[in-house]
């Protein structure tokens, strides 16, 4: 059973801010709630091609994870998919203006689990829609109180 879980949110910031924040890796662990640490494989700033890996933990498990960038739209899309990692994964970011200054994002996960993962994608794709809405409700706090 694959995993598809599509979150969105208005942040009340420019596109170009919106963007540059979140579409830069590095600045995961401040608004993702379950991501302790971002590494660099290949140089930044993020490109396609660029390669970053991710330490983080769901429902309990320490996941460590390389993203690959798969097709990058400046201040539109940006699209990375798992090089290695536990199961393959692919996670979308889009970015589009709303009004006078304000950013709708939203932030799409799906994969393929496989083995026991394929058992428990129902429960996993309901905390992965958890932890999405958490993590985009931090990321508006931190940008809107910049």
């Amino acid at each position: 059973m694959a995993v598809d879980v599509l979150t969105g949110i208005v942040i009340d910031r420019p596109v170009e801010v919106v963007a540059g924040y979140s579409g830069d890796p590095s600045n995961a662990p401040h608004w993702y709630v379950n991501i302790d640490s971002v590494e660099w494989v290949s140089d930044p700033p993020v490109r396609l091609g660029s390669r970053v890996a991710f330490v983080a933990r769901f429902l309990g498990r320490r996941l460590a994870y390389t993203y690959e960038v798969v097709e990058q739209v400046p201040n539109r899309r940006l699209v990375m998919r798992t090089a290695q990692g536990p199961f393959p994964m692919e996670t979308t970011y889009t970015w589009e203006p709303v009004g006078a200054g304000a950013t709708r994002m939203t932030l799409r996960n799906r994969g393929e689990p496989s083995g026991f993962a394929a058992v428990t994608a129902p429960v996993m794709a309901a905390s992965m829609r958890r932890a999405t809405r958490k993590d985009l409700e931090r990321l508006r706090s931190v940008l809107e109180a910049r």
